[in-house]
């Protein structure tokens, strides 16, 4: 037997890396990632039902929250409820109705980029690698080119004309190769007018005949015939192709 040599010592030790390297790469593995992503969604969507954040409209605001202080907290609450699918609306009018126009603007904006970032950051990186390969029908591979290509104007486009769910955009953003600063900054301005609407909107909730009530509800309506219009087009092109 060669000197030094201990039976049983180096096989166990050869055995364990093996398992080891296996655990790494099923830690490691796409389909794990995006199952997480679901759970993790999943998760956080249960959490909204049970707080409810619509009683926002109705209940107010906790009265020890007051100030910047109620704004930072109502961003990060308004960002998290966006990355499990809570309306936008919702928020937007909540923000209006607890802030005023001007800084319940400025909290639903930050807010809506501080989610979209927080849901684009989760897909790309539990759900990208995953999902890319799957894009193979004619419609996901001319979205997802249209992201990749014209990421900026595209996403400009979404958020300026409602309809597709904020949180969906975004995790469809993530998968393509859309950058993380052309996303953000077409998000804060495409979702500019309409946030605004709402919390205008929210804010003069209690004289619904006001004509800057009015405007609000007029700039939203239009904004929802826009996206109409826009859609049937796309969809008129893709036909044709």
């Amino acid at each position: 037997m060669p000197v030094g040599y201990a039976p049983g010592v180096f096989a166990p030790v050869a055995s364990g890396h093996g398992f080891a390297a296996r655990c790494a790469r099923v830690a490691c593995s796409p389909w794990l990632r995006l199952a997480l992503l679901f759970v993790l969604l999943a998760g956080g969507a249960v959490a909204m039902l049970r707080w409810e954040p619509q009683r926002l409209l109705s209940g107010g605001w906790p009265a020890q929250l007051s100030g910047a202080t109620a704004m930072v907290v109502f961003a990060v609450a308004y960002g998290l409820c966006t990355t499990v699918f809570v309306p936008r609306p919702v928020l937007n009018l909540a923000a209006g109705a607890l802030f005023g126009s001007v800084a319940g603007l400025a909290a639903a904006l930050a807010g809506t980029v501080l989610g979209a970032g927080l849901a684009f950051g989760l897909g790309r990186l539990l759900g990208q690698k995953a999902l890319r390969p799957l894009l193979r029908a004619r419609w996901l591979a001319a979205a997802d080119r249209q992201l990749s290509e014209h990421g900026f104007r595209s996403m400009v486009a979404v958020r300026l004309f409602p309809g597709l769910p904020f949180a969906a955009a975004n995790y469809c953003a993530a998968v393509s190769r859309m950058g993380w600063c052309p996303f953000l900054l077409a998000t804060a301005l495409g979702s500019l007018p309409n946030t605004a609407a709402y919390a205008v909107a929210g804010a003069r909730a209690a004289t619904p005949s006001s004509p800057v009530f009015l405007l609000a509800m007029a700039i939203l309506a239009l904004s929802a015939l826009g996206a109409l219009m826009v859609a049937w087009r796309k969809r008129e092109a893709l036909r044709g192709r």
